[in-house]
């Protein structure tokens, strides 16, 4: 084990991976005619594959962390939902501007969380029942206009394509040829700031630019034939929630509604989107991206980025343990940090990911 280690940290020694714009992907040559984004120089070759196997993590992990437990899983929503209550039933009475700002990143803040909640249920890591799982899923989503099954499938995909340039599902990097078919609008709202922190919603509806499809839409190509009725079900819910907010802005006035909900729901996103691509790309450091014979299932995975987010960690449900999350989306939440536990100093999956969570591969 001493020696594996040794030349995987003999493999990273010199590594200083190339800039690149935000569309342009930059190939390295390399063998098996597959490519690899955002590389490194010559000291370092993206293109190798780890040194370990995905069934050497996999061993690594105490056996409890696979364990799913619906009551505690179900006890975090009744916590969230308390939580985003008591906060909703203050807002209302307080109605006070000096209150406002801090009602609404806090609740926008809960909404995440929520949606966390719900993608522990997409993943089947809530519960071992999918019955639980499905209810649950509708429930949390649809209270924050997410279809559940439609966005469910398509973050399947992106876990099954994690890495890969060409089949990943969002916030992939462009090949200039297809940039440049862009409209205006598209360009100046995906990638200006801050305008790419409110793209979910248009993701939702639209895919992401360079793809085509929609989330509700149950003919998309996005789905299997077999899909086409839970997808159907959850456009049902979304529309129903929808309904429940037009409703609630006939009765006490769309302005306390957009304060309400509205606000918290920009938030909500933001916190989304801002996540979403932290966990999928470097800084001052750029992740590689692969294609072709490169790409791997553990090699995909290994790309992703964990990210400390301080006193929200807890709050959001430990979702910045990326990559064990990336490798093994089974494991739920709460078991998360344990599976990378320092305990676990002297195993294969300790040493992986304390060097894959840099942006240096």
């Amino acid at each position: 084990m001493e020696e594996i280690m040794r030349d995987h940290k003999r493999s990273k020694k010199g590594l200083q991976p190339q800039g690149q714009c935000r569309r342009r992907g930059i190939e390295n040559p390399s063998k098996g005619g597959g490519s690899a984004e955002n590389g490194g120089d010559e000291g370092f070759d993206p293109a190798a594959p780890p040194p370990f196997r995905i069934s050497d993590i996999r061993a690594a992990i105490p056996a409890h962390c696979w364990v799913k437990n619906p009551w505690w899983s179900c006890s975090y929503v009744v916590k969230d939902v308390v939580i985003v209550l008591g906060l909703l039933a203050a807002a209302a009475y307080l109605d006070n501007w000096a209150f406002w700002p801090v009602y609404w990143f806090a609740q926008g803040t809960m909404f995440w969380a929520l949606f966390v909640l719900g993608h522990d249920c997409g993943h089947g890591s809530f519960s071992d029942s999918t019955t639980l799982n499905n209810v649950m899923g509708h429930f949390l989503h649809s209270s924050i206009l997410v279809p559940f099954h439609g966005w469910r499938i398509s973050h399947r995909t992106h876990h099954q394509n994690h890495g890969h340039v060409e089949n990943d599902e969002s916030w992939v990097p462009l090949p200039e040829k297809i940039y440049k078919k862009l409209g205006y609008s598209t360009k100046f709202l995906r990638y200006k700031v801050p305008f790419p922190l409110f793209a979910y919603p248009i993701y939702l509806w639209y895919r992401s630019p360079g793809k085509s499809g929609s989330h509700f839409d149950p003919n998309s190509t996005l789905f299997k034939p077999s899909e086409r009725k839970m997808v159907i079900t959850s456009t049902t819910c979304w529309f129903v929630m929808l309904g429940f907010l037009l409703c609630a802005s006939f009765f006490v006035g769309p302005l306390l509604v957009f304060k309400l909900y509205g606000i918290p729901y920009l938030i909500f996103v933001a916190w989304l989107d801002a996540v979403t691509y932290l966990h999928h790309h470097g800084h001052e450091k750029k992740l590689p991206w692969y294609r072709g014979e490169e790409w791997s299932y553990l090699r995909g995975g290994l790309t992703t980025v964990d990210r400390d987010y301080g006193l929200f960690n807890k709050i959001h449900h430990d979702i910045g343990t990326h990559v064990i999350h990336h490798l093994f989306p089974q494991i739920p939440h709460y078991h998360l940090v344990e599976a990378v536990s320092p305990s676990l100093s002297l195993s294969l999956l300790f040493l992986s990911l304390k060097l894959y969570s840099r942006d240096l591969y």
